[in-house]
């Protein structure tokens, strides 16, 4: 999260924190996003969207779903889950934030956009569903 900081700094916004899940199953999985500095817990998460229990899906699973490895999840690979299979949840205090800085899908690019076209633009776009918590 240091790393984090820095780009904060360079890029004049803060970075989201994006994380892969997925049920015990394996058969339900979830792109969420929240504030980088938020902890995330898995009960607060799964008691918001009124589910079973989440946790880290397998790195394996990370890459042939979204593209990426561990460190590098991003809101970009809404565009290779052409399937939506993966449903993508924003924290409620992401919305609030002007700037949405996140990872090129590497873990050394980052970008910084404009949060509603985040939200107005590109996730329609991608044809998904998106679900608001709060945590």
């Amino acid at each position: 999260m240091d790393d984090c900081t820095l780009i904060n700094n360079k890029l004049n916004m803060k970075m989201v924190k994006t994380l892969f899940l997925c049920n015990r199953q394996q058969t339900s999985f979830y792109l969420f996003i929240t504030k980088g500095d938020k902890p995330f817990r898995s009960k607060d998460f799964s008691s918001a969207l009124n589910i079973a229990r989440v946790s880290f899906a397998p790195e394996e699973l990370m890459k042939e779903m979204v593209g990426t490895k561990i460190g590098a999840a991003t809101v970009f690979s809404a565009l290779l889950d052409k399937n939506n299979n993966v449903e993508i949840v924003f924290d409620k205090d992401v919305m609030s934030e002007e700037w949405y800085g996140c990872s090129d899908g590497t873990t050394t690019g980052y970008m910084k956009v404009k949060t509603e076209q985040i939200i107005n633009d590109f996730l329609p776009y991608t044809n998904h569903k998106v679900s608001i918590i709060e945590v």
